[in-house]
């Protein structure tokens, strides 16, 4: 697949599945296919295997391999398929290459670990990322990896790095480093932005004011119908419903998240369970949410689906 293809191909609610284990703590691959199925019929964009929320950082190579390619077959072309990758260089041109032979059509490349690198590394990293493999590249920005406008420029010119995902939340940065790629960018070369905040839903407005539409709704994952109906809603400048949800259901979420470290993933996959599709308990080093903050959210869920209208019950999301 070739980057203007992927890079047009991304284009509505992207996907970011959590990964199934089983009682034993096992890989559960038929669960998994099973969560990423119901989220390609409910309507998803782009699945993004193997990320953030689909704890990425638990994996073995094996597994990683095993679940990118049961993605890439329940998409069966209708969607993309983009794996996560990271760790050092070297680790993460493994997993690249793994990703690439088991079918996906591009990469997410995670934040180096733990080193706090400077933009030089920074950018010989995802440089030698890139050309690992004929995979387009989505840089996600965030934590200790973090661009300057000038660097990402860079990227750009580097071939199969196809956009940068946002995770740091700086708009003026991210506004200079946009007018910085357009700059210097030939005209009709893609290079794509995405909001790649928790809840991107909370600042999606704000983004969407810098010309950024594109983001990953971890809500998605236990609420499609909310996380549509709000998608919905911003596209066709239906504010008033825009502003219903803000309000009653996702600021809320938001605060709920922030109960807990590792809520970002752990209070995802709880969501998940309370739909009805059993995708077990998160691997350490992450814990479970509290059970009172898990009724919370099914609480909250509930209040989601009476804002849009929705009805409510038991059942997969």
């Amino acid at each position: 697949m070739t980057s203007a293809t992927l890079a047009g191909r991304l284009d509505g609610l992207l996907f970011f599945p959590v990964t199934a284990y089983g009682p034993d703590g096992a890989l559960d691959v038929d669960v998994f296919r099973a969560h990423v199925r119901a989220g390609i019929e409910d309507g998803a964009a782009a699945v993004f295997a193997c990320c953030g929320t689909g704890e990425f950082h638990a994996l073995t190579p094996q597994e990683f391999r095993t679940c990118v390619a049961a993605a890439v077959e329940e998409a069966a072309g209708r969607v993309p398929v983009v794996a996560g990758a990271g760790y050092g260089t070297a680790l993460a041109v493994q997993f690249a290459r793994a990703a690439e032979e088991a079918g996906a059509d591009g990469l997410l490349a995670m934040p180096p670990y733990l080193v706090a690198a400077d933009q030089r590394g920074l950018l010989r990293h995802y440089t030698e990322l890139a050309a690992a493999t004929s995979l387009d590249v989505i840089v996600y920005q965030r934590d200790n990896a973090v661009l300057t406008p000038g660097t990402v420029v860079e990227l750009a010119r580097v071939p199969g790095v196809i956009g940068l995902k946002d995770g740091h939340g700086d708009l003026g940065l991210t506004q200079r480093t946009i007018c910085a790629v357009r700059g210097e960018l030939p005209p009709g070369r893609p290079f794509l932005f995405f909001n790649g905040l928790p809840t991107a839903e909370l600042t999606a407005r704000a983004y969407r004011g810098i010309g950024v539409t594109l983001y990953s709704s971890a809500v998605f994952c236990f609420a499609p119908d909310i996380a549509l109906a709000f998608h919905r809603a911003l596209d066709t400048g239906d504010d008033d419903t825009v502003n219903r949800l803000l309000d009653g259901f996702y600021a809320p979420l938001v605060a709920l998240r922030g109960l807990g470290p590792g809520y970002a993933v752990s209070l995802v996959k709880a969501g998940v369970r309370l739909t009805g599709l059993d995708v077990g308990e998160v691997r350490p080093p992450l814990s479970e949410p509290d059970p009172a903050h898990v009724k919370m959210l099914a609480e909250l869920i509930e209040r989601g689906r009476a804002l849009i209208g929705a009805p409510g019950g038991g059942g997969r999301a």
